[in-house]
């Protein structure tokens, strides 16, 4: 082989490796894991995939496994401390990395991905200065990514993010990007950002799927395209209750359409109580709550008694609060009965 030519291979590989996330196909079963709610896998995929991806991807991700567990109960405190305790580590050793590797673009994405999962917990609780301080941190640690290499599609999602939020987010939240100095946003730039890392990325997929339906669904007002998102998701991770629960959601609120939020939850339902889906518990008592409410719309009240009684008889602890909801709207229900 010609000096040239050997010069030119180097320079190939260089860029393909670059551009692939170290250990990229153990990080991504994690994910996998995570996103189909199947969290005893999780486990066991992490222990899998680190080595041979770094250290830090994993801790970045087992905290990102917490947060989507949460999200299935969202008004639910039982995994706030063992996710605080995670995500700070994440964090840390991400810190640790990029101090001891500034020139590093993995590190540095990683390290955005630790304060984008922490920033997501914030508003969720509703600790809008520290969300927003994470938010800046997010965009510099990315923004070091992006100029080390520009060609690391995952990283633009979260960037995407921030600059699509920067901008179309209310002007309570402006005042406070302005009084902590935060970079503005461009809704426009943030969008196709994301829409890259869904297209080209190689860990985000999922998630950007997820983000962005919630984009379409409050800011850009294309409840069609946001379901079709989920319905994805739905179908590409069918033992996740979350994503069925948010579709009935979406088609009762936004769409109005009793009927087909009302099939969807008992589709539900009946996976729950098979045992199709992660957190079959959870999943049953949630969709017994809710098609329970809609039957009572419905003037059915009798059927909805059902519903009621069976998760009195569960003695459901998952969701927050649905022992003590059944029990307030069972009453309710005899009640109208008489």
């Amino acid at each position: 082989m010609t000096r040239a030519a050997l010069i030119l291979l180097l320079a190939v590989l260089t860029a393909a490796g670059g551009r692939e996330l170290r250990g990229i196909e153990g990080l991504t079963r994690v994910y996998d894991a995570i996103l189909d709610a199947d969290y005893d896998r999780v486990e066991a995929e992490l222990q899998r995939a680190c080595p041979p991806a770094p250290r830090e991807a994993c801790e970045v991700l087992d905290a990102t496994a917490l947060w989507w567990r949460i999200q299935l109960d969202p008004e639910s405190r039982a995994f706030d401390p063992a996710f605080t305790k995670s995500v700070e580590r994440a964090i840390t050793s991400t810190e640790a990395w990029v101090a001891r590797a500034p020139a590093d673009a993995e590190a540095w994405f990683y390290l955005g991905g630790a304060y984008a999962v922490r920033v997501q917990w914030n508003v969720l609780r509703e600790e809008k200065m520290r969300a927003a301080r994470d938010g800046k941190r997010i965009l510099q640690a990315l923004e070091r990514a992006l100029t080390l290499n520009p060609s690391l599609d995952d990283a633009y999602f979260a960037r995407g993010m921030y600059k699509y939020y920067a901008d179309a987010a209310p002007r309570t939240a402006k005042f406070l990007r302005a009084l902590l100095m935060l970079p503005g946003g461009n809704r426009k730039e943030g969008l196709a950002e994301m829409l890259r890392a869904r297209a080209r990325g190689q860990l985000v997929r999922g998630e950007a799927d997820y983000q962005l339906h919630v984009i379409y669904l409050w800011y850009e007002k294309q409840t069609p395209r946001a379901i079709e998102l989920l319905e994805g998701l739905r179908k590409t991770y069918p033992h996740n209750p979350l994503f069925p629960a948010e579709i009935a959601r979406i088609q009762d609120e936004y769409l109005h359409d009793t009927t087909e939020s009302l099939d969807i939850w008992r589709q539900l339902l009946e996976a729950a109580t098979s045992g199709r889906v992660n957190a079959s518990a959870l999943a049953e008592a949630r969709a017994r709550l809710a098609i329970a409410r809609l039957l009572d719309r419905l003037h059915e009240t009798d059927a909805a008694i059902v519903h009621l009684n069976a998760v009195v008889a569960l003695k459901a602890q998952a969701p927050h609060g649905a022992l003590s909801l059944a029990h307030l709207r069972l009453g309710e229900a005899l009640d109208r009965l008489g």
